[in-house]
């Protein structure tokens, strides 16, 4: 009788342990919040693309580049379809997406990206590839109407590689979002909330962690001097920054803002804030990655950065995802705001007020 008792407090303090456990992932992942949709400001939609997980605007001509990707086909297959850099003109009075990488000779799984100015106009924009025979960060010249491959950067410490920012002709940072390359581990990561991925800098030679034990590093920018390197901590809820050493490349980290949702890429505007598409709703992001029947909410965070410092993260826009689900992006130019997605066929045209 008494060995039957023990068991059975064992099997009970088991099972509140396994439900506190699923009480806080589904806390933590934001399943229990509630979604009140709100914009100040007008939306439409602009179909055309495969996808536009990651948006980023040049700075002088309104151009906007669009990352353009089937994300839910396998790989290889006779049905896969390419992926693209697509140009949208905000500057145009009546914009066209055009194919900027139709001469790219290659396997195309376009992922993150990042546009590096030029002093003479001689931009590049770099691109996260997830080729079958690995994971690359492109390297374009933009020449206008096109973009011209210039190089393949690859290395064994950039396993999963999610965004990357330029600071170089040939020096990027990128984040790798996942410690474990691939399987059980990646999963572990995620439903566990371990704080196991990192950001590689790469000085034209090598790769090397500059900063590491973050939970799900995604989105990564720096700000207008150069100095700031900002990282999006998906399951972590958080924006980290990081002072930035030019010289070396490395980055010591200066502070961080809890952001209270699964914030994705980060777009800088004008004035050196951030706005960030999010995921306010984790596991149901999950569920559509899955399914694209389920949809997910969309989130833009415009984020307020003081002497480098995020300071105050401002709710803009929040939606049920009927319009457009699971929101990776928003990127502002003006009056304007372009809002992308993880698989969506469409993007966002928004009026700011």
């Amino acid at each position: 009788m008494k060995i039957f008792k023990k068991i059975l407090l064992v099997v009970v303090v088991l099972a509140m342990a396994l439900g506190g456990f699923l009480l806080k992932t589904f806390y933590d992942a934001g399943e229990f919040s509630k979604i009140q949709s709100h914009f100040i400001g007008n939306c439409e939609a602009v179909e055309g693309v495969l996808s536009s997980e990651d948006i980023t605007i040049h700075p002088r001509t309104g151009v906007a580049f669009i990352s353009s990707d089937d994300r839910r086909q396998p790989p290889e297959g006779q049905n896969a379809r390419r992926g693209a850099i697509l140009a949208y003109n905000l500057a145009a009075q009546d914009p066209q997406l055009v194919d900027l990488t139709r001469e790219f000779d290659g396997e195309f799984r376009p992922h993150g990206i990042g546009l590096l100015l030029g002093e003479e106009g001689n931009d590049r924009l770099f691109v996260v590839n997830h080729r079958s025979d690995g994971h690359f960060v492109e390297i374009f010249e933009y020449m206008g109407d096109r973009l011209v491959h210039l190089e393949s950067v690859s290395g064994d410490q950039m396993h999963s590689p999610n965004d990357v920012i330029p600071v170089g002709p040939r020096a990027f940072y990128v984040t790798n979002d996942h410690g474990s390359a691939e399987g059980i581990g990646r999963t572990l990561e995620d439903y566990l909330q371990l704080a196991r991925s990192n950001v590689l800098y790469f000085d034209g030679k090598r790769f090397r962690i500059v900063a590491d034990k973050l939970a799900y590093a995604n989105g990564i920018n720096t700000s207008m001097d150069g100095r700031t390197v900002y990282v999006a901590a998906t399951i972590g809820n958080t924006l980290y920054a990081y002072d930035r050493d030019p010289a070396s490349g490395d980055l010591s980290p200066r502070t961080r803002l809890d952001v209270g949702t699964g914030i994705d890429n980060i777009e800088r505007d004008a004035r050196g804030d951030l706005w960030a598409g999010c995921h306010p709703k984790l596991l149901t992001f999950v569920k559509h990655a899955k399914d694209p029947a389920r949809i997910a909410p969309s989130q833009v965070l415009k984020i307020t950065i003081e002497k480098g410092d995020p300071v105050k993260a401002e709710e803009i826009y929040l939606s049920e995802g009927d319009t457009l689900s699971a929101s990776s992006v928003a990127a502002p130019f003006g009056g304007k705001l372009l809002i992308g997605a993880v698989f969506d066929p469409r993007f966002l045209v928004c009026t700011l007020p």
